[in-house]
């Protein structure tokens, strides 16, 4: 009896020390976890980003698209600034009390590029302003700083093109036989490069191109969708079907126009009325390929989010912002994403810049 009760205590013994090992293996591995996420957690550096504002229907595909690249590669501070400068100016504040390594700012008001720069420049800190783009003399007021986004003039030669192929291709739009396009415009927000640059250059190219023109209306919708429709109905109670052409600075208000053409009848047998717009956003190709719009130009959000994420991350880690990247860099100090005109005939271009 004597030898069993020892043989039992020499077998609990063996049996703790054993369960004694494991637990402390198995307390070991989970602490080479924690602390291989912790170390790789601190080798992604943190990327302040800031968005005008997350409802913008273009913004939120660039904001999308700056997750994904981000992915595995940098933790971002992501801040929707609700289209208030002032909200933005604090958010800057915060995000360089968090340490981030780099700032990505989409600015409310462009004008309002220097007030952010000194703030980054205050604790030396790289800023890449996105999709807007501040002055020439701001960019070039601090060695870190840089631009991402589009020639904006680009987007309204492209757009008058499209247009003017359209037109010769309809002699049947110039309803009144007067040899002038008759149009409204519904202009984005005022004093915004691309708005400026679209209104000016589009209408700019038609006339280039021989085609005499008349201005009926034009207004802000401010990039709105709603703002958008609500125009074009007083546009349409004003001028009927005086209006030949609607041109838009972006999809969005596009689309606003088209919702209030349609409630007037437009689109159904003969009654037509061409309508263009700019981004190339999905909603816009599908009234493309309905027939409901003449085309659009692509604002390649996807490539805009990607070189903003290329140059944000290799400013925070202190490289060369261009390295083991496809991009160029202007005088400007811009990477410039190029726009694609969109119709029918190629819109598998544009499907192709949303697909997962």
């Amino acid at each position: 009896m004597r030898k069993l009760l020892s043989l039992l205590l020499v077998l609990s013994l063996v049996f703790a020390l054993v369960a004694c090992g494991g637990g402390e293996q198995a307390s070991t591995e989970n602490d080479s976890q924690e602390q291989a996420s912790t170390e790789n957690a601190e080798a992604m550096p943190k990327i302040g980003v800031t968005i005008y504002k997350f409802d913008d229907n273009f913004m939120s595909f660039v904001r999308r698209a700056i997750e994904k690249d981000a992915k595995d590669k940098a933790e971002l501070v992501l801040n929707d600034s609700q289209n208030d400068q002032a909200k933005q100016n604090e958010q800057v504040e915060m995000m360089i009390s968090k340490g981030v390594k780099s700032l990505a700012i989409n600015l409310v008001d462009p004008q309002a590029a220097a007030t952010i720069i000194s703030k980054a420049k205050e604790v030396d800190l790289p800023v890449v302003f996105f999709n807007k783009e501040p002055s020439e003399e701001d960019l070039a007021s601090y060695e870190k700083c840089w631009y991402v986004g589009t020639d904006s003039s680009e987007s309204g030669v492209i757009q008058g093109k499209l247009i003017v192929d359209a037109w010769k291709a309809h002699p049947e739009w110039d309803k009144n036989s007067d040899g002038k396009l008759q149009y409204v415009l519904l202009k984005g927000e005022p004093g915004h490069p691309d708005a400026e640059a679209r209104t000016k250059y589009s209408v700019e190219t038609i006339v280039s191109e021989g085609i005499q023109v008349e201005e009926l209306e034009l207004q802000t919708g401010m990039w709105d969708s709603v703002k958008g429709k609500e125009l074009m109905d007083a546009w349409i109670a004003k001028h009927g079907d005086n209006i030949e052409f609607v041109i838009c600075n972006n999809d969005a208000m596009a689309l606003g126009a088209i919702n209030s053409l349609k409630a007037e009848g437009y689109f159904e047998g003969e009654k037509f009325m061409p309508v263009v717009g700019v981004d190339a956003i999905p909603d816009a190709l599908t009234q493309i390929e309905a027939g409901l719009m003449v085309g659009s130009v692509l604002n390649d959000a996807a490539n805009q989010g990607k070189a903003t994420v290329d140059v944000s991350l290799n400013a925070a880690q202190g490289k060369d912002i261009l390295e083991g990247t496809e991009w160029k860099l202007d005088d400007k100090k811009a990477v410039r994403v190029p726009y694609l005109p969109i119709t029918l005939d190629n819109i598998q271009i544009a499907k192709d810049c949303y697909s997962e």
